[in-house]
């Protein structure tokens, strides 16, 4: 029973760096369609978010089955418990993946923002797919690097660049969208962020929240 439950653990996990790197793929064709207009890579943003969105409910399910059957304690519990929470963090990545790539769907064939504005659009995706790779490392050998590298402030950096580019334009539609194209990708940072909490407790028993209280 306990070899069978193993198996099953070694499985959960190698379906989540599946699912960490389908996020990442997701976000590097978004990005690529973004920066060149190109429909194509748009296209393959929204299959690997279907793919990525099926993989969640098959892991969802396995979860499912281990809390009922196997019905874990201690650090087993912790590793089930954080693991269906990854995988609905990599769902939300490629949701807001997804979105990203409507815009430009939207749009094509013209890009979605005006070159200077394009140049932040793309800086924030390719900083997205990065992170959303390094949370798969995590995710890969349950550890955080030792010094964790933080997307926030970047990001932070790029969205006020955004706005400032921004507030010089009325709120058009077009604006708006612009806005929520980088709404979207400031927010797939925030899901990275909360995996690297949740490998954090997975690793060391601390809480997610009380890991944000040390931060603060």
């Amino acid at each position: 029973m306990r070899t069978q439950f193993t198996r099953e653990l070694i499985a959960l996990t190698n379906d989540l760096t599946l699912m960490c790197r389908l996020a990442h793929d997701a976000a590097e064709r978004a990005t690529a369609a973004l920066g060149d207009a190109d429909l194509a890579a748009t296209y393959e943003a929204f299959a690997i978010d279907e793919q990525l969105q099926k993989m969640y409910s098959a892991c969802e399910a396995r979860t499912v089955v281990l809390l009922a059957l196997q019905a874990p304690v201690a650090r087993d519990l912790r590793h089930v418990v954080t693991a269906i929470q990854i995988a609905g963090e990599l769902s939300r990545i490629g949701s807001l993946i997804s979105r990203v790539a409507d815009q430009v769907y939207k749009y094509h064939p013209e890009p979605v923002a005006p070159q200077p504005l394009m140049d932040i659009l793309t800086a924030m995706g390719r900083l997205a797919a990065h992170h959303t790779a390094l949370a798969g490392e995590s995710v890969a050998t349950g550890h955080q690097p030792v010094t964790p590298e933080s997307g926030t402030p970047a990001m932070d950096q790029l969205q006020r660049q955004l706005h400032s580019a921004l507030i010089e334009r009325t709120a058009t539609e077009t604006a708006i969208d612009i806005a929520l194209v980088g709404n979207s990708l400031e927010r797939c940072i925030d899901h990275t962020t909360r995996i690297d909490r949740l490998i954090r407790f997975l690793d060391t028993g601390i809480p997610p929240t009380a890991q944000i209280s040390d931060a603060g």
